[in-house]
């Protein structure tokens, strides 16, 4: 037990022996001072952003696209017509959507009255009313000297089909509103 007393007494002593010693010391002092003299690393500048333009949202009037489209009903009352005969020999013309013919002039041969109308890729065209063009199955109804009335046959989005009318104004007079349709 004396042997114990004396373990206890001694033990402290030599923990704080063992922490006094200064060998450790030097060589932390030393690692500080040689971090310290490094030279000072360069800080790059902070990338440029342009400006946030806020985006002014105009299209409130038409339909939300988070929304399912309208049974459309069309200008002739929603009046179901027979579908398109898809047998009919198809005329060049009916390859070109509607938005690109343009009507460019009209001629008279014989008493038959003809629309030239430009497909849009420089090509000119000759037709006359019952002639088809557009890719919506567009029956050429009347021509007069400044447009072209069409008639297409399109789905009604119900299962059945429905006519719109449409028109080709002559080239100079498409910015005019009163001859767009």
């Amino acid at each position: 037990m004396a042997r114990t007393r004396l373990l206890w007494l001694l033990l402290p002593g030599l923990l704080a022996a063992g922490c006094a010693g200064g060998g450790g010391k030097a060589d932390l002092e030393a690692y500080i001072q040689e971090v310290l003299a490094r030279p000072a690393g360069e800080i790059e500048p902070l990338p440029s952003f342009r400006p946030y333009r806020p985006y002014k949202y105009q299209h409130l009037a038409l339909r939300s696209p988070f929304q399912p489209p309208r049974v459309v009903e069309g200008p002739s009352g929603g009046r179901q017509v027979p579908p398109p005969d898809e047998t009919r020999p198809k005329e060049f013309l009916e390859s070109i959507p509607f938005a690109s013919l343009t009507m460019v002039g009209t001629l008279e041969q014989d008493g038959a009255v003809w629309a030239l109308i430009d497909d849009g890729s420089g090509g000119i065209h000759r037709v006359t009313v019952g002639n088809y063009l557009g890719k919506n199955h567009g029956r050429i109804v009347a021509i007069a000297p400044t447009r072209v009335d069409v008639v297409e046959v399109v789905p009604d989005g119900r299962g059945g089909w429905i006519e719109r009318p449409r028109t080709l104004t002559l080239k100079g007079l498409q910015g005019n509103p009163e001859s767009q349709t």
